[in-house]
């Protein structure tokens, strides 16, 4: 999928869609993953927090990006960090999964790491139900099996070699695990919520995803995309649904002299040559958490989800500073050869109050009071998690908490989105979880000046809340509640001695020298 067809596959409700639409409690739009890959083949492609050549890129930064990056700067979101996986407070580039073309890399693209004869991949299928026994031994179930549906609705079976450290790892994204969270009670989940700006622009715009990002200090996250096209039929069920706003005899959100305004620009909007960008703001967190629960057994069937977006004040304090600075963006001088002099800042607001992105209420104050409009205008991020929190539905090592030979490695662990994208730490996720299922065959332990007092100490009792991903070649970061060291070098090299590497967390050792000593059982 090409960067410009991003909002037309959202929009995708064919059967062979990679995506699955649902409306949560909050109505609001959202949809889910249902494709090798994951989140990673649906999203706008940012990537932060983590370097990977495979999938990796350095963006272009053509006009609009540079543009908005230095609008940034001039409003103060400083400094300038140049481009970077690193998520520090100011402007920066990040990288982007899109190459040359814009062609599209994604998770799936690092299968090509595996060991051909060690791995099958069924793109067409849909697990149904987990098969369970009973360990006598441990006194608790254990996993041992899978069923699960093909492409043609055939069911079949899928079970473990009786090898004691086989065990089912479970990939279906954050929420689709919400069965599991449910049955123990901590169902609970989140979602980063967006508010934007559409832009119309009087000259040409480059297509192009988020490239640059400002990182406040107040806890918002300052996206922009450009060029994205629209389907037709979005642009005729806008024209539709203003038209009968207009004379259905209802008070009006706007004065009647920005009726016009809005109409032009709803009309112009139906041309695929109109020219526009968008500016949105992510909040960090969120603090308002919401809950899942399922209607049905069915694999295919959405859960009700709730997210209770803006529920604690902190969230919408944040989200109207954010509206702030885009609005400071939209005003300064480094953005004016985008802008329309006769469009005012307040007939943007005006337009998206009007415009059907969601299905909330609407109020009349949602034109002039940044808090109601962050309420009535609120869209997804698709940066939602939990479902199968860490210490609560799983373990430190993402083991199913209760259950033998069952762990969960994807979004539905976290208790919050990680920087301002998700998608290289759920990778990074992947990759060391796979190094600590190997891990557990060797003891290992970490010395560091962190704790002071010369004791060796486990490696994953250094950070309880991490913020940054290891760069060392030898070690991958993890995302919360642990940070955990993973080193990848050879069998051989496994003898009893020391490696030195650089532990980088957000928390009291952060940067500091650890020595890893690896004893092989």
């Amino acid at each position: 999928m090409k960067p410009k067809n991003f909002i037309n596959s959202l929009l995708d409700i064919s059967p062979s869609s990679f995506f699955q639409q649902f409306i949560s409690k909050d109505e609001v739009f959202n949809v889910r993953a249902r494709v090798l890959g994951g989140g990673s083949v649906m999203n706008a492609g940012f990537y932060s927090r983590a370097s990977s050549s495979k999938v990796v890129f350095e963006p272009p930064m053509l006009q609009w990006q540079s543009t908005v990056r230095d609008a940034l700067l001039e409003v103060g979101v400083l400094p300038y960090n140049g481009f970077t996986f690193d998520h520090l407070h100011g402007t920066k580039v990040g990288a982007t999964i899109f190459y040359n073309e814009g062609n599209r890399h994604t998770a799936a693209d690092l299968l090509e790491y595996a060991d051909p004869k060690m791995i099958s991949v069924y793109i067409h299928a849909t697990v149904q139900k987990i098969l369970f026994k009973y360990n006598t031994e441990k006194r608790r179930p254990q996993a041992y099996g899978v069923i699960f549906k093909d492409a043609l609705g055939v069911m079949h079976r899928a079970y473990l070699s009786a090898k004691s450290k086989n065990e089912i790892i479970l990939s279906a994204g954050s929420w689709n695990q919400s069965g599991f969270g449910s049955a123990l009670g901590w169902a609970r989940d989140g979602d980063n919520p967006m508010n934007a700006l559409i832009v119309p622009s009087p000259v040409p715009v480059e297509v192009s995803p988020a490239q640059t990002v400002g990182i406040t200090k107040f806890g918002s996250f300052i996206e922009t995309d450009s060029g994205l096209t629209l389907d037709h039929s979005w642009y005729e069920r806008l024209q539709g649904i203003f038209e009968f706003a207009n004379q259905s005899g209802q008070p009006s959100v706007f004065p009647s002299e920005a009726k016009e305004s809005i109409a032009n620009t709803i009309r112009s909007l139906a041309n695929p040559t109109f020219n526009r960008g968008v500016i949105a703001e992510k909040i960090m967190g969120p603090q308002s958490m919401g809950n899942l629960e399922l209607i049905t057994t069915n694999a295919n069937d959405n859960p009700s989800v709730t997210f209770n977006y803006f529920q604690d004040l902190e969230d919408l304090r944040m989200c109207v500073e954010g509206m702030k600075t885009i609005i400071d963006v939209l005003n300064s001088k480094a953005f004016s050869k985008f802008r329309y002099n006769n469009m005012p800042v307040q007939d943007l607001i005006n337009l998206m109050v009007y415009l059907p992105m969601n299905m909330r209420p609407k109020h009349i104050s949602a034109a002039f009071s940044l808090e109601q409009y962050c309420i009535d205008t609120v869209l997804t991020m698709w940066h939602y998690r939990g479902g199968c929190q860490s210490r609560k539905v799983v373990d430190n090592n993402y083991k199913f908490i209760g259950v033998e030979a069952l762990r969960v490695i994807d979004g539905s662990t976290f208790y919050g989105s990680p920087g301002t994208n998700p998608q290289a730490t759920v990778m990074m996720l992947g990759r060391s979880s796979c190094g600590r299922s190997w891990m557990s065959h060797h003891r290992w332990y970490s010395s560091s000046n962190a704790f002071g007092d010369g004791v060796w100490h486990p490696s994953y009792e250094c950070c309880s809340s991490p913020d940054l991903i290891v760069p060392s070649p030898f070690v991958f970061g993890i995302v919360p509640p642990f940070c955990l060291l993973v080193l990848e070098f050879p069998e051989t090299l496994l003898l009893s001695r020391t490696y030195v590497v650089y532990y980088v967390c957000g928390c009291r050792c952060g940067g500091v020298e650890i020595s890893i000593l690896v004893i092989p059982s």
